[in-house]
């Protein structure tokens, strides 16, 4: 899938699709989680699970500081496109379904990178776009070394 976050001219709208991006891959995470065998790779997506489950309540609690409301769950029409990847490539076995992740991990590091370049991002939340992107790229690395 190739995500259009961060492209959106406002920065609230791309601020509310990023988390329902984040949802989408907590989702994504947990259907590969269910159909993973090796250990190892499971204790690894269940710690990327977490830090998207955190830049959920981070970016959502940003939104409500500033009188928005989150989104309290992922865009239907983009789920099923990431966790879609991760259930057919079930039929694979681990690699594939790690393929896949790695794809929806390219995705969210081009929406975290984006959003790096709102001149209208309100300070308080320079810091929270900065870790998530950090945390992605170091996702990212990690399915490059596999």
């Amino acid at each position: 899938m190739a995500t259009f976050v961060g492209t959106q001219s406002d920065f609230v709208k791309a601020l509310k699709e990023l988390i329902e991006l984040d949802y989408d891959a907590v989702e994504a995470y947990q259907a590969a989680i269910n159909r993973l065998d090796n250990t190892t790779y499971i204790e690894k997506l269940e710690s990327f699970k977490a830090d998207h489950q955190r830049h959920i309540t981070e970016l959502s609690i940003l939104l409500k500081k500033h009188s928005e409301d989150a989104p309290t769950g992922p865009s239907l029409a983009k789920q099923w496109l990431t966790k879609g990847k991760v259930v057919l490539a079930n039929l694979v076995g681990d690699n594939t379904i790690l393929s896949a992740m790695r794809s929806n991990e390219e995705d969210t590091n081009k929406a975290y990178e984006r959003m790096q370049n709102y001149p209208d991002m309100w300070q308080d939340g320079i810091e929270i776009l900065k870790r998530g992107l950090e945390d992605e790229r170091r996702h990212k690395a990690w399915f490059d070394t596999i």
